[in-house]
């Protein structure tokens, strides 16, 4: 019995809804998780991530591990208790933060520097494992090696080999029964080394299967051949992430290949600067033309912001350095991105899915 199996309820070409089943709880698919890098995500607590109706947010074991420190979460007992939130949790290897320190990586682990205080640390596909044990999240990342993109071949081979040996070394250190712990397929946007990755890690039979290093600065035109070719050798009964994706059109044509989980900072990440996510597109609520507008953000969103606040308002807090003003467009954003993953859910039951996915990207794409 794996700790994640994923329930198939609905399909819609290889667009697909269900539920993904933890040893704590269950996640509906397809799922956005907000990221709450530091254990929370900024301006927000966990009573408002309950709200917006999250189900799994992430933690950031890189900045954790410094900060507090994992032995002082799990003296918590745990990542979820520690920030008073209720739902899932998921932390990532921290991988992705440490590459882009440019560490000393050779193929036992990696070498890097804490972007607080300068001191070398270790990081060891068997210390990120105990490490995100102490943690304590219901799903944890194998450490992988993330190759930025362009890269050259070689460099593409030498992380998608590393990510592998790496992944394996991960699952015999795992311990933790209740915790469910996920592969990730490497690659680049090569289909043919996608691929590759994806049959190497499915084999190692992980609990479900992360698609890393895409987002990472190559169009959306080059990245979904390469999201296709690892989709289509990753096991149908675990669930599928796309890690640090976030952007409406890339969440539908991803979701349109058949991925069920994602994150991303994007979100919040501009919301703090005063962009918002509506169904017309993006809205610069800072603009001079809103100051005496009495509409909200969006109209044809529900979110407590929408239905309580003017968008003129709104700006006056940005002009005023009035933190409130990030904190309401950063609920409106996490708010409308769960309802589009509710309203992609719903129309992959139904059957309206391909009309959707039309609508969103004649906004977005």
């Amino acid at each position: 019995m794996h700790p994640v199996r994923f329930e198939l309820l609905a399909q819609h070409g290889q667009a697909r809804t269900g539920i993904g089943h933890t040893a704590r709880g269950s996640y509906r698919t397809p799922c956005f998780m907000p990221v709450g890098t530091r254990a929370a995500i900024k301006y927000l607590s966990a009573a408002d991530y309950e709200r917006l109706g999250a189900e799994i947010v992430l933690g950031n074991t890189y900045h954790l591990m410094l900060r507090p420190g994992a032995e002082t979460i799990a003296s918590f007992g745990g990542l979820g208790a520690f920030a008073g939130w209720r739902g899932l949790t998921l932390t990532d290897s921290g991988g992705f933060q440490i590459f882009s320190l440019e560490p000393k990586v050779d193929d036992d682990g990696a070498t890097f520097r804490s972007t607080y205080d300068g001191s070398l640390h270790r990081f060891t596909p068997e210390a990120a494992v105990a490490t995100q044990e102490l943690l304590g999240a219901d799903i944890q990342m194998v450490l992988d090696v993330c190759a930025p993109l362009p890269s050259p071949p070689q460099v593409i081979r030498l992380a998608l080999d590393r990510t592998t040996a790496w992944a394996a070394r991960a699952k015999a250190a795992h311990t933790r029964p209740d915790q469910a712990l996920f592969g990730i397929v490497q690659g680049g946007i090569d289909p043919v080394l996608r691929a590759e990755s994806a049959q190497r890690t499915a084999a190692l039979e992980f609990d479900g299967y992360g698609i890393g290093g895409l987002s990472v600065g190559e169009t959306r035109a080059e990245m979904l051949p390469a999201l296709a070719a690892a989709i289509e050798h990753l096991p149908a009964d675990r669930p599928r992430y796309l890690m640090g994706v976030g952007d409406p059109a890339s969440l539908v044509e991803a979701v349109a290949l058949g991925v069920d989980q994602f994150d991303c900072v994007m979100q919040t990440r501009i919301g703090r600067h005063g962009t918002a996510l509506t169904s017309g597109g993006k809205v610069h609520v800072k603009n001079a033309k809103h100051a005496l507008s009495h509409e909200p953000i969006d109209a044809e969103c529900s979110c407590e912001v929408c239905s309580n606040h003017s968008i003129g308002y709104i700006r006056h807090l940005f002009q005023v350095g009035e933190p409130t003003g990030p904190r309401l467009v950063s609920l409106h954003n996490l708010a409308w991105t769960l309802q589009l993953m509710d309203s992609m859910r719903l129309a992959i039951a139904d059957g309206t899915f391909a009309a959707l996915r039309s609508r969103i990207l004649a906004v977005w794409g």
